[in-house]
């Protein structure tokens, strides 16, 4: 059974996604990537800028990702050295006097912001809508630096997204000792939520909230109280109709010095670990269910539901 059988919307919604971390990429680094079932091409120029292209050269289909290396503000094409900067346009031809007209590659929408690089799908080709914010936590010498955790999976941007309001699974997947609860205020493209928690510790369980902000399906930010302050940033992105790339970058407040926001921040993140791969076999396997039948205490479902129809191009398929 693919993963397309068992759902009833497209695999790539529209939004910001996450396809590299910063610091992954120095000036003069060319990467390939897979992302939305296609091809791409990742570079960082001499000057520091970010490009993200369609990964073939218009002049004899040479993946520019696989040998490209970068020349200035462009990348050069591995096999007869056409330059393609950050837009798309074809900068150098060594050999010719003049560069075709039609040499250009499609460019993606791309921010470096927050220590990720995103870059802006719409299955239309629709230029961005909003921007993703800058967060003062990820420059902050007050906060610990990122400890990042990743998984490929096989599933949606949207079923992952869902647990955050699905507040029954915590207890009875997760066995967090309370039965959460859940408030939220939807805006636009900004999902806000807050969930009232209960974490266990050597000391017992400790009550907390969940504060999450989803900008979209592709980011979300969320703040963690009660222990420590602590906050993860993930991203979730398409790879393909079966499987999503899920970052998950974690930094915890260092009000109780450098040492111990470093061991609570190792358990907490073996803590949310543990829950993402408890997940896991149910996100794998599971089916969207439409219209689901619900009960008291589930949490707002239908409501996140409604928010999702606004990240489909196609409004016949609302989730």
């Amino acid at each position: 059974m693919t993963s397309g059988y068992r759902f009833s919307f497209p695999p790539y919604p529209i939004g910001w996604f996450q396809v590299a971390y910063s610091d992954e990429v120095k000036p003069g680094d060319v990467r390939p990537l897979q992302y939305f079932g296609k091809e791409l091409v990742l570079f960082r120029s001499d000057t520091g800028k970010v490009g993200v292209l369609d990964a073939y050269c218009p002049h004899l289909g040479a993946h520019l990702g696989h040998g490209g290396t970068v020349v200035g503000e462009s990348v050069k094409c591995p096999f007869h050295a056409w330059q393609f900067d950050g837009s798309g346009t074809c900068t150098e031809v060594p050999y010719a006097g003049k560069i075709p007209k039609a040499a250009k590659i499609r460019p993606w929408e791309v921010r470096d912001v927050n220590g990720l690089i995103m870059v802006w799908h719409h299955p239309n080709g629709d230029a961005p809508t909003w921007e993703i914010p800058e967060f003062p936590e990820t420059t902050s010498d007050e906060w610990t630096e990122y400890v990042v955790r990743r998984w490929k999976i096989r599933t949606r941007n949207q079923e992952m997204a869902e647990n955050a309001v699905d507040c029954q699974h915590f207890h009875y997947l997760h066995g967090t000792p309370n039965h959460p609860t859940a408030t939220i205020d939807p805006k636009g493209h900004i999902f806000n939520s807050v969930l009232n928690t209960a974490m266990e510790t050597p000391m017992g369980p400790v009550e907390g909230q969940v504060h999450a902000q989803m900008y979209g399906f592709g980011f979300n930010v969320t703040r963690f109280t009660g222990l420590v302050e602590t906050m993860l940033v993930n991203s979730v992105t398409a790879i393909d109709e079966e499987y999503v790339d899920a970052r998950f970058a974690f930094k915890v407040k260092k009000d109780g010095g450098a040492d111990i926001a470093k061991g609570i921040g190792r358990a907490f993140v073996q803590e949310i670990t543990r829950q993402v791969e408890q997940d896991m076999p149910i996100w794998e396997n599971k089916k969207h269910v439409k219209p689901p039948i619900l009960a008291e205490g589930d949490g707002p479902i239908s409501q996140f539901r409604r928010w999702c129809r606004q990240f489909y191009a196609d409004p016949n398929a609302i989730p």
